[in-house]
Parts: structure tokens; C-alpha cells; sequence
């Protein structure tokens, strides 16, 4: 697929050894002046087959809901779309990263330093991401050994049109593993570079990726663009080479080792919806109901509800 290439692909803005720094520092500043409403949670885990499950219980999301009712009226009452990142709250800007991308921390928040990379202008979530989201992306995780991700879509769990990718920091849990899906990762058995994961009964690929062996912005997001190219195809979800709208939805998960995507079926399954993380052994419910509810059908059922169905060739 033809790539279009910023001319200032090459360059980053984001100073080297400086992101983890501004990212504490914002935080301070925006809990200071409200700007940043962190989430509260109440967790616990939920051991199936290799994976231990990591299930947060919002407290509140009353100030969320409320953020969400307010832009809905502005959009209703202006007959447009109001973009939160154009322009974006000040108070949350933590860097530039490069000419296309800059750096935001999620105002809602549940893990702290959780940060959006957000592109300058207007992209919408729906689109393949491309080589200067890739660039953006590497300068990021040079910086922080986190887990990215992108929710590709609305049914994909994306709540904000405008294009955006997102990186928590390792581990989600203080003296835990550092990924709850990291066991069933060591499962995998590649063939040049690609497999699948055994625990895992729905569509999905994943890649044996080193980026931080990779030392050039462009040349790393090459690679990872490549990568990106081969699981939508592995998965089924082939571009299309006349447009930049993804196939179809999916979440894709990236880490300094790995890639994963998984294509979707639907945004939740028996309520509890799911975004990228949940791929990761992430997941969240909104009260007691909706625990017991993921207990008595397991975190993988729900998993494989949102997903797409693997069809046997026997």
C-alpha cells in the first residue's frame, strides 16, 4: 500500500529522556487545578487457564457521563461535532512529539501517566493508522516501557472521533507481572515473526516485534507499519488501497516485544463493554451487578463475544 509520508517524518520534537518527567510533572499541575479527574477503582483478579485477569470496579463515573452529556448537547445544538482535542484543555498538555502528533494526558483517567498521542489535525478514529502515527507512536515507547494501544473505531471501544493512539505505563498493578496476558504470550510459537495465542479461541494475530532495537524514528515506524499491514491481513481485514478507512474494527495492542490485534464484533457483550485493554487481561465493570455477571461467565466468554468467531478449516 502507498504511504503517504509527512516531510518532517524524520523529526521529532520531543526531546529525548524528557516525556516520563513532563508526564509527572502535568499530572501534579492538571489534579492541581482540576483539569485531570482521575477515575477511582476498586480491583481484584480473576485466574482463568494461564491468565490472571485484572477486573477494575468504577467507583464513579458521574463527572465522565457528564463530560460525555455536555458534548452530545453542543454537537445536537450546533449540528457539528465537537473535537475535546481541537483545540485541546492546556491544563493536559504534557509534550509535542513530532510535526503531526502531540501528547496529552487522559483527562479521565484510571492508570496514572496515562497519555494520548494525538494527531494535529483532524483524523478520524476509523482510519488506518500510518506511517507518522507509527513515528509518534516509537518516540513514545522510547521513552515509557508501557503497553499502547489503539481502539480502532467505535465498536473497538473509542469514545472520541478525532484519531488518537494511548500508552499506559508497565505494570497496570504495582509488584504484579507486567501485562496479566504475558503468560499466555510465552505460549505463542512463531513462524517468521507471527503466531497466534493458544488461550485465545477468537480471531487474532500477533508479531514478535523489537522496538526498542530499532534507532531510527522513520526506519522504526517502517517496520512497525509493516507489521501493522501483515496482522490486519492475517486477521482478515486487508486494506483497501484506494481509501484510508479501515476494513473493519479492531484493537490493536503494542508493546516493546509484541503486536497484537484483534478484530471486533460488537462493543459489549452482556454489558460489559471492552475496549483494547481487555485484550490485555484489563477489563472493567461499572458495579457489583456487572462483577458477579463477568464472574459467573468468565472473562474469556466475554472476550470471544466482543470478538470475531475463528472458523475451522475441519
Amino acid at each position: 500500500m502507498a504511504e503517504k509520508i509527512s516531510n518532517s517524518s524524520e523529526k521529532l520534537l520531543l526531546k529525548p529522556g524528557t516525556l516520563w518527567e513532563r508526564s509527572t510533572h502535568q499530572t501534579e499541575y492538571a489534579r492541581k487545578t482540576g483539569a485531570l479527574q482521575s477515575i477511582a477503582t476498586d480491583y481484584q483478579f480473576i485466574q482463568q487457564e494461564d491468565i490472571s485477569f485484572l477486573v477494575r470496579s468504577v467507583s464513579n463515573l458521574a463527572r465522565k457521563e457528564k463530560a460525555q452529556q455536555q458534548q452530545k448537547q453542543k454537537e445536537i445544538s450546533t449540528g457539528k461535532y465537537f473535537d475535546p482535542f481541537l483545540p485541546y484543555e492546556e491544563d493536559l498538555f504534557v509534550s509535542d512529539i513530532s510535526p503531526t502528533h502531540f501528547c496529552l494526558l487522559n483527562k479521565f483517567n484510571v492508570v496514572d501517566h496515562h497519555l494520548l498521542m494525538v494527531t494535529r489535525a483532524f483524523e478520524e478514529q476509523d482510519e488506518l493508522l500510518n506511517i507518522n502515527d507509527f513515528v509518534a507512536l516509537w518516540a513514545c515507547m522510547q521513552e515509557i516501557d508501557g503497553l499502547a494501544f489503539y481502539n480502532g473505531g467505535k465498536i473497538a471501544g473509542a469514545s472520541q472521533r478525532h484519531k488518537h493512539l494511548q500508552i499506559v505505563p508497565l505494570p497496570f498493578i504495582p509488584d504484579t507481572d507486567l501485562i496479566p496476558i504475558q503468560p499466555a504470550i510465552n505460549q505463542v510459537v512463531y513462524r517468521n515473526s507471527f503466531g497466534t495465542i493458544p488461550s485465545f479461541p477468537f480471531r487474532h494475530a500477533i508479531a514478535r516485534i523489537k522496538i526498542t532495537e530499532l534507532d531510527s524514528p522513520l526506519v522504526a515506524a517502517k517496520v512497525m507499519l509493516d507489521c501493522y499491514y501483515s496482522l490486519l491481513e492475517t486477521v482478515g481485514l486487508s486494506p483497501d488501497t484506494e481509501t484510508s478507512l479501515q476494513p473493519g474494527p479492531y484493537n490493536l495492542l503494542v508493546t516493546r516485544n509484541w503486536m497484537l490485534l484483534v478484530p471486533r464484533s460488537q462493543e459489549a457483550f452482556a454489558s460489559i463493554f471492552i475496549n483494547s485493554l481487555g485484550f490485555a487481561g484489563s477489563l472493567f465493570v461499572r458495579d457489583r451487578t456487572s462483577l458477579q455477571l463477568l464472574q459467573e461467565l468468565t472473562p474469556m466468554t466475554i472476550l470471544t463475544g466482543v470478538g470475531v468467531t475463528v472458523i475451522s478449516n475441519q
